[in-house]
Order: C-alpha cells, then sequence, then structure tokens
C-alpha cells in the first residue's frame, strides 16, 4: 500500500511544482532580468544542496568521467531548459505557451527512448501519447495569444524543450547511481556556469522587492531542488518514455496556478483537457496481462 501510495505522491509534487514554476517564473521576471534571476537561482540552490551533502555526509562521483556525465545532464535538464523557458518569457511568451511546448516532450522522449536506450514501445503508450497531447492542446488553447508571435521566443522554447528531453535520456543512461543532493550541487553549479555568458550580455535589472524574494526562493528551493528531485526519482525507478508522460499535467497545472495568481480564467474547457490528459496517462501506464504475470513471478 505504501508502494503506491509514493507512485502517487511523486508525479504528484512533481506536476504541481514544476507547473506552477512556469507561472512562478512570469511572475519573478516582473521584477528582474532573465539572466540575473536564474543565476541568483541557480546560485542560492547550489548552497543549499552542497550543504545539505556535507551535513548528511553523502557519496560523491568516484570518477571524473562521472562528474562530466552528471554535469552535462545537469546543463542539459537543469540549464538549457531554464534558460531557453526564462528568454522566452521574457520576449512576451506566456508560461502557458511555454507549458504547451514543453508538453510535446513525451512524444520526443518516447521516440528517442525507444531508439537509444532500447525501451519498449508499443500502439497502447503511442494512443495515450496522441490523447494526452490532444488533451493539452484544450488546456491551453484558450491561453494563446495569437498576436503574440515572436520568433525568437518560439525558438528558446523549442531550446528548452530538446535541453529537457535530451537531458532526461542522458540521466537515464549515465547517471543512475547519482547522490540527489551532492549531484545536485554539481547540476546547479554546471547550470550557473552555463548562465554566466548570457549575463554578460544582459542589462542587468533586478527590483528587491517581496515579490521578487518569494519568486526567487520558490524557482530555487520548490522548482530547482524539490520538483527536480521528484524527477530524477521518477527516472531512475522507471522507463523515461513512461515517465515524460507525466509532462502532459504541467501545462494543466501552469493554467490552474496561473488561475490563482494572475487571475487568468479558469474555463470548461480546461476541465475537458484535464479530463483528456487523464484518460491519456490510464493508457500509457496501464499493464497489461503479460506485464502483471511477469511482474509477479519477480517478486
Amino acid at each position: 500500500m505504501n508502494i503506491n501510495i509514493k507512485d502517487f505522491l511523486l508525479p504528484l509534487g512533481f506536476i504541481f511544482l514544476y507547473g506552477s514554476g512556469f507561472i512562478f517564473t512570469q511572475y519573478g521576471l516582473e521584477n528582474s532580468s532573465p539572466m540575473a534571476f536564474l543565476a541568483i537561482r541557480f546560485f542560492i540552490a547550489f548552497c543549499i544542496l552542497l550543504l545539505i551533502a556535507i551535513i548528511l555526509k553523502v557519496s560523491w562521483p568516484k570518477t571524473k568521467e562521472e562528474f562530466f556525465h552528471i554535469s552535462v545532464a545537469g546543463i542539459l535538464t537543469v540549464g538549457t531548459f531554464s534558460v531557453g523557458v526564462f528568454i522566452s518569457i521574457s520576449y512576451g511568451i506566456s508560461g502557458s505557451i511555454n507549458a504547451l511546448i514543453i508538453a510535446l516532450q513525451p512524444i520526443l522522449v518516447s521516440f528517442l527512448a525507444f531508439k537509444f536506450l532500447n525501451e519498449k514501445s508499443n500502439s497502447r503508450i503511442w494512443i495515450g501519447l496522441v490523447i494526452g497531447f490532444v488533451g493539452v492542446n484544450i488546456v491551453v488553447i484558450s491561453n494563446i495569444d495569437t498576436s503574440i508571435g515572436a520568433i525568437a521566443g518560439i525558438t528558446w522554447s523549442f531550446v528548452a524543450l530538446f535541453g529537457l528531453s535530451f537531458g532526461n535520456l542522458y540521466q537515464k543512461k549515465y547517471c543512475k547511481d547519482m547522490n540527489l543532493f551532492s549531484g545536485g550541487a554539481i547540476q546547479t553549479l554546471s547550470s550557473t556556469i552555463l548562465v554566466v555568458p548570457f549575463l554578460l550580455n544582459e542589462e542587468i535589472r533586478i527590483t528587491w522587492n517581496f515579490e521578487f524574494f518569494i519568486a526567487l526562493f520558490y524557482m530555487a528551493i520548490g522548482v530547482s531542488i524539490g520538483a527536480l528531485s521528484f524527477l530524477y526519482v521518477m527516472i531512475e525507478k522507471g522507463d523515461v518514455s513512461k515517465v515524460s508522460s507525466i509532462f502532459y499535467l504541467v501545462p494543466v497545472s501552469a493554467s490552474i496556478v496561473s488561475f490563482l495568481l494572475l487571475d487568468e480564467p479558469f474555463k470548461l474547457s480546461i476541465l475537458i483537457g484535464i479530463i483528456t490528459v487523464l484518460i491519456g496517462i490510464l493508457f500509457i501506464h496501464k499493464k497489461t496481462k503479460k506485464e502483471k504475470y511477469e511482474n509477479s513471478n519477480f517478486r
């Protein structure tokens, strides 16, 4: 019973933290330039994770190769993804639209995992992916402002998508033994270094007010530490293609949080989209009789 609760709480926690992160990013960028916000966020997360790793005396990478792989996974999953989303939002692309583009991740990851990680795929999974994608479109279509068509902003959204997708695959293949705290410290430090060149070419702007601190610490602790820890645990325990299907619920979470914090309307289409997404995820995670038989024998 405990396993079932854990399997339910991990995705639920990730969906809430990650989805709301798009809105808190939008919230924070009202008081800061994107790379300044991102650099401070990563550095705060690095300091916290480093302190926890030291206090708990956790294991660190034993070889330069292991250290390199953890850094690369972080630069892709954390750094490239965040840089892409932050710059996209700074161009005026909303958090909801970014969430929609990132929701393409399950299809991209499922294809790549099938090609490069030899993960099993079947028609049921692909049907579920398509249903989920339809549900995502239903959820966010009402939030799309057709006047926002900045090619640069949309391009950076896709940079974020590819960074996250390849990062998840890289994490699954090369970082199976990564400790969440020491590995997280390495990845947030690597991401901080990635941001520096962008920061040097930015006109730095920060308004040190209450709203900025709320957004900053939510992104640093809630997303950079909390959400990513949940994601890495799920990747370690399951097929990366199935884990990625959870991203379909991220724009749903983003829409709900934007309704609560930014007063964006919560329409009937959102409820219909949520139901559609849940049906898609049930397709993906439903076990066949063969899979249930194999699992029972394994135990």
